[in-house]
């Protein structure tokens, strides 16, 4: 289901897809296929059990497959919001944090809650999580260094920092302008000169997180300080030759890194699609999953 997400995510980033496309109809029923209503969510492929199981919902590809038909302009009719509601309630544990699959020992970290907060933000309905209680954990896997790790007392990450702030956000909260300025100043400090974005100290560049650090200084308003030339001639550099974006230089490319350097760009290049870097979609596709998805009419 990720790899659908960034897949489809490629092409909406570049124009080249609308819901009237050929494809697009196989595309939602393929992503409908993956539902699970009984648990309240989708499921990673149809790989994931034999025979006529479904398999169990799981929270990130619940949020990638929510996002990945707001990109195919779904009408969610099909979506049973209070299943859903109920899933990400069975997925909380007593620390706050999130499981991946419901009641299960699944791995949970800050990735996790932010599909939960990514969910509940679309869904407009936060009655089935206790925010207070995962904010709480958010703030334990804070570093000395003004960054965040996967868990508490874990290493400063730039992926894990971008998770951390956008679910503080899309809870309508805020860091505090202390915490602001030393994320900030993390973030900016691990973008090397006229060049990309490293994911931890003293590690090399890669494409991706020229979009998870960018991101997290777009949401906190320091998208200024950014060197935008540096980070656009880093992507460039790992373009492969024949298509898609890799994580280097000289690598292979992959539709992970593609998507995330094509989102990076999208914010900080100059062209004329806008980027909403909370939901971590296009501006249209995001809107479309606010309006849609808590079952509201357009009018």
């Amino acid at each position: 289901m990720a790899i659908a997400f960034y897949s489809i995510g490629i092409l909406d980033l570049l124009s080249s897809i609308t819901p009237d496309s050929p494809e697009a109809s196989d595309w939602r029923a393929w992503v409908w296929d993956m539902y699970a209503p009984t648990d309240g969510g989708f499921r990673p492929s149809a790989f994931m059990s034999p025979g006529p199981a479904r398999g169990s919902a799981h929270i990130i590809m619940t949020y990638t497959a929510l996002l990945t038909l707001a990109i195919l302009r779904d009408p969610f009719d099909a979506l049973d919001r209070p299943a859903l509601i109920a899933f990400l309630k069975r997925c909380q544990r007593e620390d706050g944090s999130f499981s991946t699959t419901a009641g299960s020992g699944s791995e949970d970290d800050l990735r996790t809650l932010y599909c939960a907060f990514a969910i509940c933000h679309m869904l407009d309905d936060w009655s089935g999580v206790d925010v207070q209680r995962a904010l709480a954990f958010v703030a334990r896997c804070r570093t000395y260094q003004g960054a965040y790790g996967q868990a508490p007392h874990a290493e400063a990450h730039g992926g894990l920092t971008y998770v951390a702030i956008a679910s503080v956000y899309l809870a309508g909260g805020a860091l505090s302008e202390e915490e602001s300025r030393e994320s900030v100043r993390w973030l900016l400090g691990n973008q090397y000169p006229s060049s990309g974005f490293s994911g931890r100290t003293s590690k090399p560049p890669d494409a991706c997180y020229c979009f998870w650090c960018g991101a997290a200084l777009k949401i906190l308003g320091a998208a200024p300080l950014v060197d935008a030339p540096g980070l656009q001639a880093f992507i460039q550099a790992c373009e492969f030759r024949y298509g898609g974006i890799a994580k280097a230089p000289g690598e292979m490319p992959d539709p992970y890194h593609t998507y995330l350097a094509l989102a990076a760009i999208t914010m900080y290049g100059e062209g004329d699609v806008d980027f909403d870097p909370l939901l971590n979609a296009r501006r249209e596709t995001a809107e479309w999953a606010r309006r849609r998805i808590p079952g509201r009419k357009l009018y």
